[in-house]
């Protein structure tokens, strides 16, 4: 069992105490429900976006929902950090506001399992050879549990047969958080590679010498007077830099370079 983090812990409680404030505040539930008709005519009611994530219309309701936030939760909070998981979560929510809205207008809607959905996506995303127990006893792989309920999900929106299940609420959520992760990961991505690529530029020559001293040292190297093998070598960096200028070079292809030019 992963030990239990601080936003899925605070989740938790928020959850489960406003099941029971709204159990005897029946007021305060219908306020605080997402209900696509009623934002269309009250407008200011958009923020019940955002309430509704924190209301459940039945004890096996929260129960499921809070269960599944808090075998997914803490290792996905461990690995996003507490921003990325509060955005995956609340995003994930919103996600299955919006698709209420769009696909599901006819009544209103309650509950955290889009943002739970969410959560479970990321996990299978990071974590896919995971297995998991059904009723505890049938072991099956993350990965396969989340294609097989976004597929589930999707038929029941399009059939579904008097049920007073969200569905699109669910794929909502689905949708959301696998937009926000695959951001996510690219914005992590992109901020690994600029490190290493500054990095790369400090450790050079290049990095206390200045382009322009660089390219001109590179440029003067007498080629023809090289060996065919290092000849090669020198005429495809001094491409790869006129093409993708001198940051595009390795260490070591700039301190190949700089060799060459000392003859």
């Amino acid at each position: 069992m992963f030990p239990m983090t601080p936003w899925t812990k605070r989740l938790l409680i928020a959850n489960i105490a406003m099941f029971f404030v709204t159990s005897f505040s029946p007021d305060l539930w219908y306020l605080l429900q997402f209900n696509p008709q009623r934002i269309m005519v009250q407008p200011w009611m958009v923020f019940t976006a955002f309430t509704y994530m924190f209301l459940h219309a039945s004890v096996s309701h929260i129960f499921f929902n809070m269960l599944g936030l808090f075998f997914f939760g803490p290792r996905l909070e461990s690995r996003l950090g507490a921003k990325g998981f509060l955005l995956l979560y609340f995003l994930s929510g919103l996600g299955g506001a919006a698709f209420s809205f769009v696909f599901a207008r006819q009544s209103g809607v309650v509950g955290a399992s889009a943002a739970v959905y969410g959560v479970l996506l990321g996990f299978a995303m990071y974590w896919p050879r995971e297995r998991l127990y059904i009723w505890f006893v049938i072991p099956v792989e993350a990965w396969l549990i989340a294609v097989l309920l976004v597929l589930f999900t999707l038929y029941a929106g399009m059939n579904p047969g008097g049920s007073n299940i969200a569905h699109f609420a669910h794929l909502g959520g689905f949708v959301f958080a696998f937009v926000f992760l695959k951001w996510w990961n690219w914005r992590v991505g992109f901020a690994k590679r600029e490190f290493q690529k500054k990095l790369r530029v400090d450790a050079s020559p290049l990095g206390m010498t200045g382009d322009r001293a660089a390219l001109a040292r590179w440029k003067g190297i007498s080629v023809a007077s090289l060996h065919e093998l290092n000849r090669g070598e020198v005429e495809r960096l001094l491409t790869k830099v006129e093409q993708d200028g001198p940051g595009s070079l390795s260490v070591s292809e700039r301190d190949f370079l700089d060799r060459m030019s000392r003859g």
